[in-house]
C-alpha cells in the first residue's frame, strides 16, 4: 500500500497540472477573443467619410493613421452625408447643381461601395437618420421640401413641405421631432415625425444652415451663416433662449458626445469656435485651413475632424487641448462634410 502512494500522488499531480494547463488555454483563448473583439470595435470606429464636392466622390479617412485609404465614386457634386445608427450604411446627398443629380448614394460601410442610388427632390443637401434607423430625412433645398426615405426599401415614402431653401436637419434623441433650417426664411421648421408634419416654426438669425441637437435633446444649436452667430433653441418651448457670437459665416455645428462642447466651423474666418454649452460662451477659437465647412466628433469625444474646402484637407483637433494635432492631405476636391463611424 505504501508502494502505491507515490503513484497515486504522481497521478494527482499530473491531473492537477493538466487541469491548470487546460484552464490556462481557456483563459488565453478568452483573452485572444477579447483582443480580437476590441480590434474590430476600434476599426469600426476609425473611419471618416468626406464627400468631395468637385470630385463627385467620397474620401475615406482612417482616423488611426489620419490618411486617405479609399475613394468612393458617387453622384454629381455631393454635399453632405449621414451614417446609419447601426454603422452599416452611409447616405450621401448628390446636389447636382445644374446637372440635376438629385439623388442619394447609399454606401455599404463594410465594402465601401455604392449599393443603391435613391432619387429625391431638387438639390438635396442635409440628411439625417431617425435614431432607430428606420427612416432617413433628406432636405431638398430647391424644392422647399424633405424626402422621407424608408431605409428598408430604399424608397421615398413621404414628402414634407417646409420653409424656403432648407439646408440642414437633425433629430431629437427620442426620434419624436426633426429640426430643419430654412436659409431664405431665416427660421427653423419643427417636424413631428409621427404625423410627418410641421408643428412649429422658430425664427432664428440670417441664413441658418447647419445644426446639431444636444445628446439630452434639450437644445438645438443653429449656425446662422450671415449673422455670424449660433442660435440656441429650447426644444421644450421651441424658442430661442440664447444667441452666441462666433466667427465669420459659421456653416455647421457638432456637439461632443458628453454634450459639454459645440464645435462650429467658420468658413469666412478659417477657424473653429468652441462653445461651452453650460455657459453658452465661446471658450476657444482654433485656427484651421482655408474655408472649413464640415465637422464631426469621434465617438469617444477625443477628436474633431474639420474639412477645409479650399485647402482640400481635413484638420484633426484634439478636443482636450483644442489644438490641431494632424492634417489629412489628399482630400480633394472641395471636401464639404465629415461623417464619422
Amino acid at each position: 500500500m505504501s508502494a502505491n502512494r507515490p503513484q497515486e500522488c504522481n497521478s494527482k499531480i499530473r491531473n492537477r497540472r493538466e487541469r491548470q494547463c487546460w484552464l490556462w488555454s481557456v483563459q488565453c483563448l478568452e483573452l485572444l477573443l477579447l483582443a480580437a473583439l476590441g480590434c474590430v470595435s476600434a476599426a469600426a470606429q476609425s473611419v471618416a467619410y468626406v464627400p468631395t464636392h468637385k470630385s463627385n466622390s467620397v474620401a475615406v479617412v482612417n482616423t488611426a493613421t489620419n490618411s486617405v485609404i479609399d475613394i468612393i465614386p458617387v453622384g454629381i457634386q455631393p454635399l453632405s452625408g449621414a451614417m446609419s445608427p447601426n454603422g452599416q450604411e452611409v447616405y450621401v446627398t448628390n446636389s447636382g447643381w445644374i446637372f440635376g443629380s438629385n439623388s442619394v448614394s447609399v454606401i455599404n460601410a463594410l465594402t465601401n461601395t455604392v449599393v443603391a442610388t435613391i432619387p429625391v427632390g431638387n438639390f438635396p443637401i442635409g440628411v439625417a437618420f431617425t435614431p432607430n434607423g428606420a427612416f432617413a430625412y433628406v432636405v431638398n433645398s430647391n424644392a422647399n421640401s424633405v424626402s422621407v426615405i424608408d431605409t428598408a426599401t430604399r424608397t421615398v415614402v413621404s414628402t414634407i413641405n417646409v420653409g424656403a431653401s432648407p439646408w440642414g436637419v437633425a433629430f431629437t434623441p427620442n426620434g419624436a421631432f426633426a429640426y430643419l433650417t430654412n436659409q431664405s426664411a431665416n427660421n427653423v421648421s419643427v417636424i413631428d415625425t409621427a404625423t410627418k408634419s410641421v408643428v412649429a416654426t422658430v425664427p432664428v438669425g440670417n441664413n441658418p444652415v447647419g445644426l446639431a441637437i444636444t445628446p439630452d435633446g434639450a437644445f438645438a444649436y443653429i449656425a446662422n451663416y450671415l449673422s455670424n452667430s449660433v442660435s440656441v433653441i429650447s426644444t421644450a418651448t421651441n424658442t430661442v433662449v440664447n444667441t452666441i457670437a462666433v466667427g465669420a459665416t459659421p456653416i455647421t455645428v457638432a456637439i461632443t458626445p458628453n454634450g459639454a462642447s459645440a464645435y462650429v466651423p467658420n468658413d469666412g474666418s478659417n477657424n473653429v469656435s468652441v462653445i461651452n454649452t453650460a455657459s453658452n460662451t465661446v471658450t476657444a477659437t482654433i485656427a484651421v485651413q482655408a474655408n472649413p465647412r464640415g465637422v464631426a466628433i469621434t465617438p469617444d469625444g477625443a477628436f474633431a475632424y474639420v474639412s477645409n474646402r479650399i485647402a482640400n484637407t481635413v484638420s484633426v483637433v484634439n478636443t482636450a487641448t483644442n489644438s490641431v494635432v494632424a492634417t489629412v492631405m489628399g482630400v480633394a476636391l472641395f471636401p464639404e462634410a465629415v461623417i464619422i463611424r
